[in-house]
């Protein structure tokens, strides 16, 4: 079972996540701003994208840092960048859920 979310969205289920580890094997989170998890349970896999231009959420505060943050605690994460702002490009969409199905991608 996996749980995503997008911007606030995003973040939240990224806390969600890390304090729920044993009840999701995956997070898809797109463009979480924050992770403020209260505690970190299990191991999930988590995915994060971030858009390069972002105004809403800037790539360097929220997103760099974040994604940062979550893998130096030892999570598997997959980030990834893509040219555009605020928003779930389709090949993000694309990516993140053959991760959580196990197929194979970029």
């Amino acid at each position: 079972m996996a749980i995503a979310g997008f911007s606030d969205g995003g973040s939240y289920a990224l806390s969600l996540e890390i304090t729920n580890g044993d009840l999701f094997s995956d997070l898809l989170a797109f463009s979480p701003g924050f992770a403020a998890p209260s505690r970190a349970v299990d191991a999930p896999r988590i995915f994060i994208s971030r858009g390069r231009e972002d105004p809403v959420l800037p790539i360097d505060r929220c997103g760099r840092r974040v994604a940062a943050n979550v893998w130096a605690t030892g999570y598997d994460v997959d980030y990834r960048e893509f040219s555009g702002g605020h928003v779930v490009p389709t090949e993000m969409v694309t990516a993140a859920f053959d991760r959580f199905l196990g197929q194979s991608g970029d």
